[in-house]
């Protein structure tokens, strides 16, 4: 069965900054969060997907167990050498199936890994949230990590609240991966999401059940938004989040209110690399029903 994106980690080295940037491209900004393995983090809510802004705050609180390793150790390193976008997360039903899925298919990257912390309501009061994710490897692609998270209390997480943005972006459109050689990564994005891929202009696409993966060539991805991806010497690399506003209209000052540069290409509006902090941030209108 097809999985659908489920979240996205943004690696910075000022959390706070990265807090501020998003809030001043119009995105409601949750309340910093912290873990056992030293890393603090903000959410931004859309309907079944969210961006985990994400730094290493406490890194002595980094230990030997499989968080520690495959989420705070990796995006300590890799903030290291950039900021962007570092982890790509899809919906699981069963974390422990994902695992003996990816270990059959020899892209497995961890068994299942569990945890919980508190979070909070709009009202102050405390809800316990908790997650099951299974990592998988794209060898091929070093600068990226892979999981499928499984939430166990979804309706102490997601809230509409949350989800309500001054900027009209309404869900997940797509994301975008850079990569000098597409077709290599193809096998592995089919079996990570359970679709098939079709290729496109410099590339592939593949369908989730929320959003699509669009798989690009460097030249392809500047013909497509305008702006350069992320430096893929080192491996494929993720791009771009594309994001579905319900009213453009209100894009046209989002740049200049944010104090960055942006540019329009076709009915969207980009926001590059060097101004999102290492990830390429697209505005597209909603696609228009046919009549």
């Amino acid at each position: 069965m097809p999985r659908g994106l489920d979240h996205i980690v943004h690696a910075v080295r000022d959390l706070d900054a990265a807090a501020d940037l998003y809030r001043r491209l119009g995105f409601s900004v949750g309340a910093r969060n912290r873990h056992p393995w030293g890393t603090h983090n903000h959410i931004v809510q859309l309907p079944g997907f969210f961006i985990e802004l994400l730094t290493l705050a406490e890194p002595d609180k980094i230990g030997d167990d499989g968080f520690s390793r495959l989420f705070a150790t990796y995006n300590r390193d890799f903030v290291q050498r950039q900021e962007g976008l570092s982890l790509l997360i899809v919906e699981s039903q069963d974390a422990d199936a994902d695992a003996a899925a990816f270990r059959s298919a020899r892209i497995a990257g961890s068994d299942k890994l569990h945890f919980e912390r508190e979070g909070k309501r709009p009202d102050g009061s405390t809800v316990k949230v908790g997650f099951s994710l299974a990592f998988a490897d794209d060898v091929a692609a070093p600068e990226i990590h892979f999981a499928t998270c499984q939430q166990h209390h979804p309706q102490n997480f997601w809230n509409p609240a949350f989800q309500k943005h001054a900027n009209s972006v309404t869900g997940i459109a797509g994301i975008a991966v850079a990569a000098e050689r597409p077709e290599i990564h193809q096998d592995f994005f089919e079996t990570f999401v359970g679709a098939k891929a079709t290729r496109i202009d410099g590339g592939f696409t593949v369908p989730t059940l929320r959003g699509e993966i669009d798989v690009l060539r460097p030249a392809a991805f500047v013909h497509r938004f305008g702006v350069t991806p992320p430096n893929v010497v080192s491996g494929a690399r993720l791009a771009a989040l594309r994001f579905v506003v319900a009213d453009p209209a209100l894009l046209e000052a989002v740049p200049e209110q944010a104090g960055i540069a942006g540019l329009f290409a076709g009915n969207a509006t980009v926001i590059g690399a060097e101004d999102a902090m290492g990830a390429v941030l697209v505005f597209e209108p909603a696609a228009r029903e046919p009549r």
